[in-house]
């Protein structure tokens, strides 16, 4: 299935005890699929896939495969692992889920060279026939890679078919890829789509946001899809306004992407593995304001 659109980060639901709650993300799964997504990613950075343990990895994979391909939705599952050794088993038992995707996270611990990451996504894109996604998180990673360096391993492997695209700025590297692959490979925006309408004037095809505001972005993408800019530039602004609060730093927008799901009732518990993030009064406060504007343009509240 070709993938496109709104494609959320599948989140890791834990109960109040901090143990995966596997039925409540089931059920969110299913909310975000019936209510605007296009498609699920699991293990990205926002679903604290760095929180998990093998067991918990491994029943998520076969459980997100089901109820995506149950909701005739496509699922991209992502690969962390840092060795290459590991990575390529990793990748095999991705593919043979039945995943439709398997998106690729350089690995940046010890901040391997270009050669070296070269070669550790080569050898991912040979291990498997399935379509691989890149992801190009600079901030995250510390890893900065060229875009003739993607384009050079895209040349090489046809199966590498798309891109997610979170550096910053993003735009010129956006284009400046999309022209280096000649129409052979196509974009997704990240960065909790901060930069999606410009992304998308671009060429990219879709994005791949948190959770729990994905009815926004599928407004805001059909608004761009019917040539409504000026729509979808407002609705994009509330959105930015909300994202400027809670994504001053990764554990913080994770914190707020699961109050945002637990507000909506699309899961019973906010609770996030240690370490996180904790907020104070005040930044409750701005939350809350942000939140209002939003939960009222959409009917979050009925």
């Amino acid at each position: 299935m070709k993938i496109k659109g709104i494609c959320p980060i599948a989140p890791a639901v834990f109960n109040d005890l901090g143990e995966f709650d596997y039925e409540s993300y089931k059920n969110c799964c299913q909310a975000m699929l019936k209510g605007g997504a296009h498609s699920l990613a699991l293990f990205g950075i926002a679903g604290e896939y760095y929180k998990l343990d093998r067991e918990e990895e491994e029943k998520l994979i076969d459980m997100t495969v089901e109820i995506c391909h149950v909701n005739n939705a496509p699922v991209v599952i992502s690969n962390t692992r840092h060795s290459t050794e590991v990575a390529v088993k990793w990748a095999k038992r991705i593919e043979a889920s039945g995943a439709d995707c398997m998106m690729v996270l350089p690995p940046f611990f010890l901040k391997p060279g270009a050669a070296e990451l070269t070669r550790h996504i080569e050898a991912l894109c040979n291990a498997v026939s399935i379509p691989v996604m890149l992801q190009y998180a600079p901030e995250q990673t510390g890893v900065g890679i060229a875009p003739e360096v993607l384009a050079g391993i895209g040349q090489r492997h046809p199966n590498l078919r798309y891109y997610k695209i979170e550096c910053k700025p993003p735009g010129a590297y956006i284009s400046k890829l999309l022209n280096l692959l000649e129409g052979n490979g196509e974009i997704f925006i990240g960065n909790a789509g901060f930069q999606m309408i410009e992304g998308f004037r671009r060429g990219a095809v879709g994005v791949m946001p948190g959770p729990s505001m994905f009815d926004i972005y599928r407004r805001i993408y059909d608004l761009i899809q019917t040539d409504n800019a000026s729509e979808a530039m407002a609705v994009h602004e509330k959105l930015n306004a909300m994202l400027n609060h809670i994504r001053q730093d990764v554990e913080m927008i994770i914190c707020y992407e699961k109050k945002i799901l637990k507000r909506r009732g699309l899961i019973p518990s906010d609770y996030c593995r240690s370490p996180k993030h904790h907020s104070d009064t005040l930044n409750e406060e701005i939350f809350d304001t942000h939140y209002q504007v939003l939960a009222e343009m959409f009917d979050w509240n009925k």
